[in-house]
């Protein structure tokens, strides 16, 4: 894989719009030292070359209506790329599932399911045991609490940006 050639400004553009996607273009610019022309040219660049791949909000879901959050380890009885892809394919078309990662080491994959509560977590685990996709056992942790839930440290990740 490619990537595409960043510089630290590239960064500090890409680090403002991680915790801030609704800032205008001439307050980015502002921020990050770059007239507004200069800065909305590579912003397009990045958004053409896919680094920016969206814009959402983000919704503080306990304000919005009860719910659950729960992690699932889950571990699948075939290790073919097959069954890879239908355990995969099946998790797609439930939308309780918000997050999915296949992992190396002991377990399979991780899922993230954000449901209204318990019952409803244990109907979705139950439907997929049914439908026959592979899954041999699964873990489950309840989330208590959020700790930290922030964006990923791009001045670290990228090992350029401190030029």
């Amino acid at each position: 894989m490619s990537f595409l050639k960043l510089d630290p400004r590239d960064i500090a553009i890409l680090s403002v719009l991680s915790t801030e996607g609704r800032i205008s273009k001439t307050a980015l610019a502002e921020r990050v030292n770059l007239g507004t022309s200069a800065c909305g040219d590579r912003l397009a660049r990045l958004e053409g070359a896919g680094i920016v791949a969206g814009y959402r909000a983000e919704v503080a879901l306990r304000r919005l209506a009860p719910h659950v959050t729960v992690f699932v380890l889950a571990e699948l009885s075939s290790h073919q790329a097959a069954a890879f892809q239908l355990f995969e394919a099946a998790i797609d078309r439930h939308d309780e599932i918000t997050g999915c990662w296949a992992l190396g080491g002991g377990y399979d994959y991780l899922l993230q399911v954000i449901t209204r509560d318990i019952d409803s977590y244990q109907r979705l685990m139950d439907v997929l045991l049914e439908d026959r996709i592979g899954l041999v056992r699964y873990f489950t942790y309840v989330v208590t609490k959020a700790v930290k839930n922030t964006p990923p440290p791009l001045t670290i990740l990228h090992p350029d940006s401190a030029d």
